[in-house]
């Protein structure tokens, strides 16, 4: 009919699996509106992905949606309600600047959460204002597509807008929305939640939602759940060991901020190491260290003991035996986590074959480079590309009796020398989000409106083991190493 306006299709295929768990585990609500959205960077690959028109959201009615002022048709927004332990403290918390708008189904019939984060108050704000800053979002944009890149399971983003409203901080910054996208919100703090709050038949909703959505191979196992709390300790012994392996620091490691996926989530007062020291840490809050470089497999194994409480009366009838279930699957952890990172060091040194000495070999390279203050990313691609010339390595004595161990090593393998190159080239990224690129960007966009500074480093970042020459800028350490560099959570 004339005069009309025609519909326009966006993509969405969402659904609300998670709001048929029981009402205690969210509050059906819809984002607070914004005073005069702006689309300032879009992820047209993964729109892509997803099944998303890219042009379509970045129309006018699709930038008010991605802010939270306009909600796509057929789905009931809702924010979740979940526990955690926050350094060591157990919390009950929410989504406090979160509302899920839904789940999205892709062209492939996978499942992904759509959230946006800082979309307003909920009943789980705790006084806050359920808003979230210009630079705290674009800086989980970058840091989660960097993660993908590297082959790090990962939540990712698909959008920012900015608000046109100020928040205030310490000052009064730039708000905005961020578009995330995750296999799932479903956190070890969520079924702490469940245990808290709720009865056993909820835990049992819980676990078999969890099953079914993310370990669907479970559901014929003889016990489901132990298999359960094994599957996600596998998980999440894999993921830490990629962290470790590019020198990715989480720096709020809280129960809250660990998934049932195994993915990468919640990218607050996190960093890449620069210099190699395994007591690095870059968070502001994190004043005790306890979430430190070197201490992340440790709590890792220390928040899976807490989910596994919450899952003790579903193992067995029998407590004793629940939790004898429950120590070995934590046990298990730990042989698994160390047989994982010995497999991603092994290939950053180019080791294809197996040998007891291995895990010694790569400690011994580590404690040389944490004396000589060596950069950690360099270092493994000076290894790779023979120019540990150009290093502080170079001539030292430590290192040279290494190099003679390593070549000696490597020597026994089958490989031929370019076939080593090749895996170690693969394995050691060139190009990582260096703290002082990324407040380059992040200064850029938000005090001169310059995204072009960002959308470079993002192009570089996507690209992180393709070691071409034009990226050199973005593979070289901080002019000054020495200035302590602090991340905040901009909560």
């Amino acid at each position: 009919m004339a005069g009309n306006k025609q519909k326009i299709d966006f993509g969405w295929k969402l659904e609300n699996s998670y709001a048929q768990l029981p009402s205690m585990f969210y509050t059906q609500l819809n984002p607070w509106p914004v005073r005069s959205p702006e689309l300032v960077v879009f992820n047209d690959t993964l729109a892509a992905e997803l099944g998303l028109r890219s042009e379509a959201l970045k129309t006018e009615e699709g930038v008010a949606m991605l802010a939270g002022n306009n909600i796509p048709e057929g789905t009931a927004p809702l924010a979740q309600a979940y526990a955690g332990h926050q350094f060591g403290n157990f919390n009950i918390l929410g989504d406090g600047r979160a509302v899920l708008l839904g789940e999205q189904l892709t062209p492939q019939g996978t499942r992904y959460d759509i959230q946006l984060k800082g979309s307003g108050r909920t009943p789980y704000s705790r006084g806050g204002d359920g808003r979230a800053a210009l630079a705290p979002m674009l800086r989980e944009f970058i840091i989660s597509e960097a993660m993908y890149a590297l082959g790090i399971p990962t939540s990712r983003s698909l959008a920012v807008v900015a608000t046109g409203e100020e928040i205030a901080r310490e000052t009064y910054l730039p708000g905005a929305v961020l578009t995330r996208v995750a296999a799932s919100h479903l956190r070890f703090g969520t079924f702490q939640f469940a245990a808290f709050k709720g009865e056993v038949e909820d835990r049992k909703a819980l676990a078999d939602y969890a099953i079914s959505r993310h370990y669907p191979e479970l559901e014929a196992a003889d016990n489901k759940y132990l298999a359960f709390l094994q599957a996600v300790a596998k998980r999440q012994a894999s993921l830490v060991a990629k962290w470790m392996s590019v020198g990715f620091i989480h720096g709020v490691m809280n129960t809250d901020n660990m998934t049932i996926s195994g993915e990468s989530i919640d990218y607050g007062p996190c960093a890449f190491m620069d210099r190699y020291d395994p007591a690095t840490v870059f968070s502001s809050i994190d004043e005790g260290g306890r979430y430190a470089y070197g201490n992340q497999p440790q709590i890792t194994g220390w928040n899976l003991a807490r989910f596994a409480e919450t899952l003790l009366p579903l193992l067995s009838s029998r407590q004793e035996e629940s939790i004898e279930m429950a120590q070995q699957a934590l046990d298990g952890f730990i042989q698994t986590y160390q047989a994982n990172w010995l497999d991603e060091m092994r290939r950053k040194i180019g080791l294809f074959s197996e040998e007891p000495e291995d895990g010694q070999l790569i400690k011994q390279l580590l404690g040389i480079m944490k004396e000589a203050d060596a950069d950690y990313t360099n270092t493994f691609r000076a290894l790779t590309f023979g120019t540990v010339a150009e290093t502080v390595l170079a001539g030292t004595r430590p290192f040279n009796e290494w190099n003679k161990a390593w070549q000696e090593r490597l020597s026994r393998q089958t490989q031929s020398a370019e076939e080593v190159h090749e895996l170690m080239k693969n394995s050691n990224p060139g190009v990582i989000p260096r703290n002082h690129r990324v407040e380059e960007a992040l200064d850029a966009a938000v005090q001169r409106g310059d995204y072009s500074v960002m959308e470079r480093l993002l192009e570089a970042l996507a690209e992180p083991f393709s070691h071409k020459s034009e990226h050199q800028p973005y593979t070289e350490p901080p002019a000054d190493p020495d200035n302590p560099y602090k991340t905040f959570c901009g909560t």
